[in-house]
């Protein structure tokens, strides 16, 4: 067996192993154990596919390629953050395995926390492995811990019933199952970053299947202006900017802002809200289209890590995850029923709303 290793170790060979690693804690740390007897570090790629889509690459050019949005992006001008990873599938075939999972450890442990990553991460040094990583695992090591006595404030788990998607009836999870579980397909959260640049900014988390559409986008609302020179109605109709990153199933951004609405306003002007929308197949529609894996694969043949998740990240996420899961256990949550093809519980809603928030559906 050390022979065998020994010899591995000699040849130009990289491991690659997709998310999510293990279902807690101690198993990852087991499994990164295991891989480390054979390969360096530097050599074990841990592909997470989201790191590998167009529209997350482009969040880190929107963010660290324009002058534009870095000064914005943090706490004193950024109102709240979501993340939502919906998905209109149920269990297709899964059943065992997810059963077994869930939705926390199933997206939000892995997709969801990568993507909260690069919302929230600091600009690295150079767009190489070790500098974004580093500043990752900083993230990680700042979401503030949701323990047993906040669980149930801050988190909601559901499980999808019987309902319709696009106008085609489904059945609920436990029907596709054949068996009673008390399994999350649907989870919400409310996280937060406790640094310099995000203190005080909730980060909402959401992610579930059987939801109404397949949709993976971050939103970001900036704060009001601090007063309204407008007076009267228009006052009241100032909404907030909001920056909306859309990774599926378009890829597109779209920045809301206030403009006059047209007209010969004679007790002052009207505004209203208006997005100015920018879609990538549009302005790249002669680019051919690659899939996550393509590029994911391609860089960890040539090795270039920068997309892949390191082991400190991957222990990292489960230790604040299992925090969760745990205080659910604890108190003996289980998860609420919603009708397959709406967006959760309605615990979900009262969870954003009661912090004067609301969910952009």
């Amino acid at each position: 067996h050390r022979h065998g290793l020994q010899w591995i170790c000699t040849l130009r060979v990289r491991a690659c192993s997709k998310a999510a690693i293990g279902k807690d804690l101690a198993s990852a740390v087991a499994i990164n154990d295991s891989v480390a007897l054979a390969f360096d570090e530097e050599r074990i790629y841990r592909t997470d596919h989201y790191l590998g889509k167009e529209g997350v690459q482009n969040l880190i050019a929107l963010r660290f390629g324009n002058a534009l949005f870095e000064p914005l992006w943090n706490a004193r001008h950024i109102e709240q953050v979501q993340i939502t990873v919906g998905e209109t599938v149920g269990v297709e075939g899964r059943g065992d395995y997810y059963d077994d999972s869930g939705a926390m450890r199933d997206m939000l442990q892995n997709h969801l926390l990568q993507l909260l990553c690069l919302v929230a991460m600091e600009p690295p040094a150079r767009f190489e492995p070790t500098a974004v990583r580093n500043e990752k695992i900083k993230v990680l090591r700042s979401l503030r811990a949701i323990g047993r006595d906040q669980v149930a404030h801050e988190s909601v788990a559901g499980q999808y019933s019987a309902g319709a998607i696009d106008g085609v009836a489904v059945p609920g999870y436990v029907q596709e199952l054949g068996r009673d579980s008390r399994t999350e397909t649907f989870v919400a959260l409310r996280a937060h970053v406790d640094n310099w640049r995000w203190s005080g900014v909730p980060f909402y988390l959401r992610t579930g299947k059987r939801l109404p559409s397949r949709s993976t986008e971050i939103y970001l609302q900036f704060r009001k202006v601090p007063y309204s020179i407008f007076g009267g109605r228009t006052a009241a109709d100032m909404q907030p900017n909001g920056l909306l990153i859309r990774l599926q199933p378009e890829e597109r951004i779209e920045l809301d802002l206030m403009a006059k609405t047209p007209g010969l306003d004679r007790s002052g002007l009207r505004l209203s809200q208006v997005a100015l929308d920018l879609d990538f197949h549009e302005e790249f529609a002669s680019a051919r289209k690659r899939i996550a894996y393509e590029r994911l694969y391609l860089d960890a043949i040539e090795g270039n890590g920068t997309l892949f998740v390191r082991r400190d990240e991957t222990e990292a996420a489960w230790q604040w995850v299992d925090a969760i899961l745990d205080g659910w256990r604890h108190a003996g949550i289980a998860p609420k029923p919603y009708p397959a093809g709406t967006w959760g519980p309605s615990a979900a809603v009262s969870l954003i709303e009661r912090h004067g928030h609301a969910w952009r559906d």
